[in-house]
């Protein structure tokens, strides 16, 4: 069985964060989030690592992201472009939104050969989520089986607003239906609720696009591609996204495969807004000095 490389998703530009968050130093050695992601799935046992980014970021990102990993994994990009397109169609005029999530991990797909992971470059997942869905993906052989990290959905919400995440319902270990939900946040009363008012339980388990694939996903995306034009983006040319926890539902209703959950009980890092940016860079210097982490990583 083929190693599962790991894809991430690092083309999207921060518009809450007003710049390009992934590329923005959380500690003292000028590291990013995303070391502390790639860091982790190394010492899990991934050995090649894609990284999707836009053409501008070229020049930074093999500067800021790739020269201090080279030595300790084997690393590669990919563009991602809106006119990534099937023959026939076109950029809607007017349209700057990106097509989402599943266009972006499509951008790798001439690099894969065999099961994969997807992340997205601005999120910390913590070493337990990474060391779970890589073992899970090298024991299993069953090409209609997935997996998902799975985050209680209270350790994964922002002090400074609110946040969207793919709500999971769960029977015996499996996802049975995952709801893209925005507007999550803690109340005034302290339940957490979601943008219209609807109590999410504590314990509620949560997508935070962190996925184990067989090359079956890769597969599906790219022969859905062309309906989500005709249909989605018919109905809204400037905003329908193609989604990864979308498809994977529709997947799931279908009877086309099935997804393990991989329940972690780790904190959430991430950088929505400006606002994150201090409260994880005291995570990150508290986590190095219990010894979590070293003082340097790419050493």
């Amino acid at each position: 069985m083929k190693k599962p490389k790991l894809v991430v998703m690092a083309a999207g530009l921060g518009s809450r964060f007003g710049g390009l968050k992934q590329m923005e130093p959380i500690t003292d050695e000028n590291e990013i989030i995303l070391d502390f992601a790639c860091y982790d799935a190394v010492k899990a046992g991934f050995e090649d690592i894609i990284f999707v980014i836009k053409p501008e970021m070229e020049e930074l990102f093999e500067e800021r992201v790739l020269a201090p990993m080279e030595k300790h994994v084997d690393t590669s990009y990919v563009f991602q472009s809106m006119e990534q397109l099937p023959e026939g169609y076109s950029v809607p005029e007017g349209r700057s939104k990106p097509w989402g999530t599943c266009h972006a991990v499509m951008a790798a797909r001439d690099l894969l050969d065999g099961p994969f992971a997807v992340i997205n470059s601005d999120d910390y997942y913590g070493k337990d989520a990474f060391k779970k869905v890589y073992d899970f993906m090298t024991a299993n052989s069953d090409e209609n089986t997935f997996c998902m990290a799975g985050y209680r959905v209270e350790n994964t919400l922002s002090d400074q607003g609110a946040v969207t995440r793919g709500i999971c319902e769960t029977e015996n270990g499996y996802v049975t239906q995952i709801d893209e939900t925005r507007g999550i946040e803690r109340g005034k009363d302290g339940k957490i609720i979601d943008a219209e008012g609807h109590e999410i339980a504590e314990g509620t388990i949560v997508s935070m696009n962190f996925w184990g694939f067989t090359e079956k996903m890769m597969d599906e995306m790219v022969s859905r591609f062309p309906v989500f034009l005709d249909n989605d983006v018919a109905d809204d040319p400037m905003k329908a996204e193609y989604l990864l926890p979308v498809e994977v539902g529709r997947l799931l209703s279908e009877g086309k495969c099935r997804v393990r959950v991989l329940e972690t009980a780790d904190k959430w890092y991430g950088v929505t807004y400006k606002e994150d940016k201090e409260i994880v860079t005291e995570a990150f210097k508290k986590m190095k000095a219990s010894g979590k982490y070293p003082q340097k990583l790419w050493k």
